[in-house]
């Protein structure tokens, strides 16, 4: 039976593609979005992500996004993109699309587990990934840690739900407030990098207080005051005041400038008997167990740290 917004099918509903005739069988509701529903499916033995579209011509638009991503080099931006056709069902027709399953936990949901240090892993790889989609011609628009995925094994990231690409110049359409910088006062909502590197500035806040905080009367000092004074931002508070206010021309000269911080930062911490203990146990107490979690992402971050000077930079 469906939901209000008819978008919502029963596990084991099988849909046939109007054009291609190719069959899907719905295995479980994912997510619903401004444009439409999200399942897990099957096709044959293979497990696919089907978007149900609220309108046809916004899955138009994501699907030739979809299709021009994959013409890039590098590493894959989102999902690979397998069909798309029209669904014929009760006398209407669904526009939907089928796409490669990425099996992951959300960046949102990553956030609220890990301590602040993985954070800035992640944005030094979706600065990277930014970097490659702005080329392309696109900003990701809707940019938020619920529109990423950390892609079991490992904590690569990808990009979800392109719903909110815009080309470059064209106005953003789709977007969150709490990652816009117009509901703050930053700027327009004219599709360009600096658009995306002021969400990325959000994601942090958001990842520094664990919650998105309230806008006050004065949007633009609160959010200065809050980076310089939170003590996770406070030693990032010059790259993420830039990005506010739109000085990085690039994603990549953002993610350059804070890979140099995250290392200077790194090199100037004094390192506690205490803490060189707790490195060479393998076996720590419960009432250790943080410090355990923060080691583990001091070594990840320092590894990635590596590997970017190694084979990036």
């Amino acid at each position: 039976m469906m939901a209000q917004d008819n978008l919502h099918f029963a596990p084991g509903t099988l849909i046939t593609g109007k054009w291609h005739r190719n069959q899907y069988q719905l295995v479980k509701w994912l997510g619903s979005g401004a444009q439409g529903t999200v399942y897990l499916g099957r096709e044959g033995r293979r497990m696919v992500a089907i978007k149900l579209a609220k309108d046809r011509a916004s899955l138009i638009s994501e699907v030739n996004v979809l299709k021009q991503f994959e013409k890039l080099q590098g590493d894959p931006l989102g999902p690979s993109l397998y069909d798309s056709d029209d669904w014929l069902t009760r006398g209407r027709t669904i526009g939907f699309c089928v796409m490669e399953y990425l099996d992951g936990i959300s960046l949102a949901d990553a956030l609220k587990r890990k301590p602040f240090d993985w954070t800035l892993v992640y944005m030094l790889q979706l600065l990277k990934q930014l970097q490659q989609l702005h080329r392309s011609g696109y900003i990701f628009g809707d940019l938020k840690p619920e529109n990423l995925i950390l892609i079991h094994p490992g904590h690569s990231i990808r990009c979800l739900d392109f719903g909110g690409a815009t080309r470059i110049g064209r106005s953003v359409r789709e977007y969150t407030e709490f990652y816009d910088r117009g509901y703050w006062g930053f700027g327009g909502r004219r599709a360009e990098p600096s658009y995306d590197l002021f969400a990325c500035v959000m994601i942090l806040i958001y990842a520094a207080a664990g919650k998105r905080i309230v806008r006050t009367n004065e949007p633009q000092v609160q959010l200065v005051q809050f980076v310089k004074s939170h003590p996770k931002l406070a030693p990032y508070r010059k790259i993420a005041i830039n990005a506010m206010r739109g000085s990085y021309p690039s994603a990549e000269a953002m993610r350059r400038e804070l890979l140099q911080e995250i290392m200077t930062s790194r090199q100037s911490e004094p390192r506690s008997p205490q803490t060189r203990r707790t490195i060479r146990k393998t076996n720590t107490s419960s009432s250790n167990s943080w410090k355990s979690a923060w080691l583990a992402a001091s070594v990840l971050l320092t590894a990635y740290i590596l590997f970017v000077i190694i084979y990036v930079m």
